[in-house]
């Protein structure tokens, strides 16, 4: 594969990365609805839902006492990390 095509398909995996770890960090923070914070929010989950939304129906949310958490982030972040380490 030429170098040029790594190098771009490298770039948009850590774009998409940084994407995912804002909504992961973003997530915790309290959000009022129609906020500035909200709209990124939202802008945030259109671009890396697609993705998580079929990973998230292979390993459901893990029930945690009254909560859930979902793996489905972390499991993409190092899935990310493995193509990435793929192409060099």
């Amino acid at each position: 594969m030429p170098d040029y095509l790594i190098r771009i398909i490298d770039g948009l995996l850590s774009v998409f990365y940084l994407l995912l770890v804002a909504r992961i960090v973003l997530s915790w923070l309290p959000v009022r609805p129609g906020g500035t914070l909200a709209d990124i929010i939202g802008i945030l989950y259109s671009v890396t839902e697609p993705v998580l939304a079929p990973l998230r129906k292979i390993i459901p949310p893990l029930p945690v006492g009254a909560m859930y958490l979902d793996l489905s982030p972390l499991i993409l972040i190092l899935l990310l990390n493995i193509v990435r380490g793929l192409l060099y």
